[in-house]
Formats: C-alpha cells, sequence, structure tokens
C-alpha cells in the first residue's frame, strides 16, 4: 500500500480501493452506468459492438478485457477527477487501452508475434482509431499505458493515471483468481 500513500489517500480509502479492485461485481451490475457524467463520456465507446467483443478475451485470471477496460476506466476517471486533470480522455483511453482484439495467451503461438506487453499498446492505438475519434491525450494515455515497460514515459499527467489504473486493477485481478486458486486446491478438506 505504499504507493497508495503518495496518492494523498486516507487509510480508509486504501483499504476500499484494495477491496474494489478485487471486486468486479459493482461491473457486473453495471453501477457505473449510474454515474451520468462518466456514461455522457463514454457511452458510445461501451455501447460500440468492437468494445463489446473484448468480452471474448480474458486479461488476467478470469477477468475479460472488456470488465478490466471498465475497472481501469472508472478508476481513472475517479482518480482524474480527484486531481483536476481531464476525466473524459481518460475515462475514454481507459476503456480503449487494451483494445487488442485478440487472446495475448496464445497470440505469439499462433502468429509468432512475441512480446505483447511491449506491442499491444500501439496495436490497441491502431484499433481505437480505426473506430473512434481521439485526441492528443487519449491517444498518449493509450501508446504509454503499459510505462516503465515501455521505456517512454506519459506525455501528460493523464496518462500516469492510467498507468497507476492498470496495474493497481491487474494485480487485483491477479490476487483474486490465486485466491480463488489456492482456496480450491490447497485448503484442506472436511472428512
Amino acid at each position: 500500500m505504499d504507493n497508495l500513500d503518495k496518492a494523498g489517500l486516507t487509510l480508509k480509502e486504501k483499504r476500499d480501493a484494495v477491496k474494489w479492485a478485487e471486486d468486479t461485481s459493482w461491473i457486473d451490475n453495471r453501477l457505473y452506468e449510474q454515474d451520468e457524467e462518466y456514461m455522457e463520456y463514454v457511452g458510445d465507446i461501451l455501447a460500440h459492438p468492437v468494445f463489446q467483443s473484448m468480452e471474448e478475451y480474458i486479461q488476467h485470471g478470469h477477468t475479460t478485457c472488456r470488465v478490466h477496460c471498465i475497472q481501469v476506466s472508472y478508476m481513472a476517471y475517479k482518480l482524474s477527477k480527484r486531481f483536476g486533470l481531464d476525466a473524459r480522455s481518460v475515462a475514454r483511453a481507459g476503456l480503449l487501452h487494451d483494445l487488442f482484439l485478440y487472446d495475448w495467451h496464445t497470440h505469439a503461438k499462433e502468429t509468432g508475434e512475441h512480446f505483447h506487453g511491449f506491442t499491444h499498446p500501439r496495436t490497441a492505438l491502431n484499433n481505437a482509431r480505426k473506430y473512434f475519434s481521439l485526441n492528443e491525450i487519449e491517444e498518449d494515455c493509450i501508446l504509454r499505458h503499459m510505462w516503465p515497460l515501455t521505456v517512454v514515459a506519459p506525455k501528460y499527467l493523464e496518462g500516469y493515471t492510467i498507468v497507476y489504473a492498470d496495474k493497481f486493477c491487474g494485480m487485483g485481478e491477479v490476487t483474486r483468481h490465486l485466491r480463488a486458486w489456492v482456496t480450491v486446491n490447497w485448503m484442506p478438506r472436511r472428512s
């Protein structure tokens, strides 16, 4: 939780953020749709068939790319609002940051193209440009979201909210998956 200290969050906010990252029931129940401002910014993306197709691809554990992108988008949007940044651009870029449209678990084997972690931001940006009108901040957020794995840092502060939310939510997804696996495979069984 040390990284959360830098965000100026209270202990309760930190604990709530960790629980939130591990629980996607608010996405399943579409609670984000109750945020009128957020929906005004991203409703067209959420309704688009290409975005909906992200439900076919697993991101981490059992979390789909669609669910992952909604979670990253909403978290980065809330952070951007808190810090007075361009929340509209962040919300939109968050939804599109992983619009690579393939199963990254089998992609290298099927295509011979390796290094998904390094290459998918450019693929996502190219796909996003095909289907949506993007501004400079949105493009930079999508292209730079894997920093520091990719060496060029985001140009705008908004990009760091996507970087942070992506890593934070990804860790929550992996943690949730590992916790479920350990519970099923390692917990003693009652006789």
